[in-house]
């Protein structure tokens, strides 16, 4: 019965439409890519006037001499690094130990519902940015990388796509084995509940591990000094205020450099990172997060 709807029209419709659209998508991602990274391997006098389609023209390392050499973006680059693995280690650690008791029933838990209610509230409500900078002020964590990762440590999303993951995918036979065994909930948290949970729990670190790669407002209104810049808000000046300043090169290096390329190479380097990660965790999004163990 499915070979004869394979071979129907509509099927060979639907199918064509669907490889068009993902082509077509997948192009609109990759060629601004293709074309960033032509640009920061091209001479100055092409990227200026706009000659650099998806090939470099007088191809030149200059930007990225200049790039890696730049003393700002080096200690930008080293802060978003350090920001991605303390914010990805303390949110996944504080999700995980919250989403485990609140993926018991509540018979196990009394109290369950008060406390997903609570998470939940604080997903659709938030103080706002006054009173939230206002806390970070005054805890006296401005100018320090804890500014940027303790304000965003539980996202309540991500939460509660751990409990779902917890509640649907471990199975409970596995945990009441281990119980009348003597097993303890840290000793089933740990050999039982982890092991399981590997694609959601990399799933939800990509996550929040591109989180904050790509935040850069937070590193604007927490940060007075551009040395504890993150890369992204250190780019977001460059590129979108036009402030050269905090690029510590000189009027005549600048001269001999296009803006354009600089950018360019800048721009490719940050994406760099996340572009190399992806691979790895891919094939955690095909299983998806709400696979795990055998459904009982």
């Amino acid at each position: 019965m499915n070979h004869h709807y394979q071979k129907s029209l509509s099927y060979k419709i639907f199918t064509i439409f669907n490889y068009t659209f993902l082509t077509v998508a997948a192009l609109l991602c990759i060629l601004p890519l293709i074309h960033i990274l032509a640009v920061s391997f091209s001479g100055s006098a092409a990227a200026t006037a706009n000659l650099v389609g998806f090939w470099p023209v007088d191809f030149t390392l200059d930007a990225y001499e200049k790039t890696i050499g730049n003393e700002n973006f080096l200690r930008s680059l080293w802060n978003s690094f350090l920001r991605v693995v303390l914010g990805t280690a303390i949110s996944m650690a504080v999700m995980l130990c919250a989403a485990y008791p609140l993926s018991k029933s509540d018979k196990a838990f009394r109290g369950r519902k008060i406390y997903m209610w609570f998470f939940v509230f604080t997903m659709l409500f938030h103080g706002g940015l006054v009173p939230t900078y206002m806390v970070v002020t005054k805890l006296g964590l401005t100018d320090t990388i804890w500014a940027l990762i303790l304000p965003s440590a539980v996202s309540s999303f991500n939460l509660i796509l751990l409990v779902n993951f917890f509640r649907t995918s471990v199975p409970k036979s596995l945990e009441e084995a281990a119980l009348m065994d003597g097993a303890n909930h840290f000793t089933i948290f740990w050999k039982i509940y982890l092991p399981i949970s590997v694609p959601a729990i990399a799933t939800i670190s990509l996550f929040t591990m591109v989180f904050h790669w790509n935040s850069w407002f937070d590193g604007m209104i927490y940060m007075s000094d551009v040395k504890h810049y993150p890369l992204s808000t250190f780019l977001q000046t460059i590129i979108v205020q036009q402030d050269f300043t905090k690029m510590s090169v000189d009027a005549e290096t600048l001269q001999n450099l296009s803006e354009r390329t600089v950018k360019a190479a800048q721009i490719f380097i940050a994406a760099l990172p996340m572009l190399i990660v992806y691979p790895f965790v891919q094939k955690f999004f095909v299983k998806g997060i709400v696979l795990g163990a055998e459904k009982e």
